[in-house]
């Protein structure tokens, strides 16, 4: 059995209990919109974490008819494919027992994550000699601590918005190997965990075969609901791309930002603000507040009410016109794919001071 959260010390979060239970769309909308704020004004009283830094990892072809669900649709986006920049995110935080902890938020090994069977189709009709050009590599996940100084048996915990295309195993270990990170647990919604042992044909398309096989039971941390992990950091259940997905949300010292998978740019969670004139469109047109990243659409409504409570979380940023959600994948310029139709680049980011030893 998979050991319940509060063993662990992470505190339920109560605050969205109930706000999806209405028949009615709108509203849910307007229940989850009041309740976002609700929590926004309570975190924004939290300390901000210690440290937190992202990571170039890998850039991936893909689709702009996922990326930008419904605009491409209309014929309203040119490119075809667009590049996907995949980001490990390092976050150092207080926990309710003063203790230092560190998470990585989407540590992703491509390297046995390739065996996921929509990319490793795409590798298969690809010439070898061009995976390298198509799909750079910056960094592995070993690599990136490495350059900043960060033990891997100084890692508490991983966890990763949904499991898609996520191979574990290398990480966690099994019964003969502790693994990458010997003293990490995998956090993960309790609902991820069961699609994961029964999928359907829609979604095993995008799920790493056996990414969770042999791994210790009890170096996987089942949570239900929303979970605050220590002083500034929470994990909040944003189902829709999947039915399990969870959004990263941590005080930062401009705010509050929120991280997931659920759109691919900041025009995702703010289209109407877009510089590229088919989402404004799009946008202007339907009346959409959000973008989806609609490569599975488990439940699109589910996904759209989600997004609205991310960027209702994070609200606006100070930097820049658009709101402080950060796509943990983000949809990038590239000169094999021009044209990315993306209005502001988060590029990587890098706050507070890293505690070492």
């Amino acid at each position: 059995m998979m050991r319940d959260a509060p063993i662990h010390g992470l505190v339920p979060i109560t605050d969205f209990d109930g706000a999806r239970d209405a028949a009615g769309p709108q509203d849910r909308l307007r229940e989850l919109r009041k309740r976002g704020r609700q929590f926004r004004e309570r975190f924004l009283e939290e300390p901000a974490v210690r440290y937190a830094r992202s990571f170039d990892l890998l850039r991936i072809p893909y689709p702009a008819w996922y990326s930008f669900t419904g605009v491409y649709a209309q014929q309203l986006l040119k490119p075809h494919m667009v590049h996907l920049l995949t980001r490990l995110v390092l976050i150092q935080f207080d926990d309710f027992d003063g203790r230092l902890r560190h998470l990585l938020f989407s540590p992703a090994d491509f390297e046995t994550g390739s065996e996921t069977p929509y990319f490793k189709r795409l590798g298969e009709q690809t010439p070898k000699f061009l995976h390298s050009t198509i799909a750079p590599m910056y960094a592995t996940v070993p690599q990136a601590l490495q350059s900043v100084g960060v033990a891997p048996e100084s890692i508490d915990y991983i966890t990763y918005d949904h499991l898609h295309t996520q191979n574990v195993r290398r990480w966690l270990g099994d019964k003969s190997s502790p693994g990458v990170f010997p003293n990490a647990r995998l956090l993960a919604h309790r609902q991820e965990l069961a699609s994961v042992q029964s999928l359907l044909p829609i979604q095993a398309d995008w799920y790493c075969p056996q990414g969770l096989d042999g791994v210790p039971p009890e170096r996987i941390v089942a949570f239900d609901g929303s979970v605050q992990l220590g002083r500034g950091i929470a994990l909040v259940h944003t189902p829709g791309h999947t039915e399990g997905n969870h959004s990263l949300v941590y005080r930062a010292e401009d705010g509050l930002r929120v991280s997931s998978e659920n759109g691919v740019s900041a025009d995702s969670w703010a289209p109407d603000r877009s510089r590229h004139n088919g989402i404004r469109r799009y946008a202007k047109a339907t009346g959409a507040e959000v973008i989806l990243n609609g490569n599975t659409q488990e439940s699109s409504n589910a996904q759209y009410l989600s997004m609205v409570l991310e960027k209702t979380i994070a609200g606006d940023s100070t930097r820049h016109e658009f709101t402080n959600v950060v796509p943990s994948s983000e949809c990038s310029p590239h000169w094999l794919f021009p044209g990315a139709p993306t209005s502001h680049l988060w590029g990587c980011t890098e706050f507070g001071t890293l505690a070492r030893g």
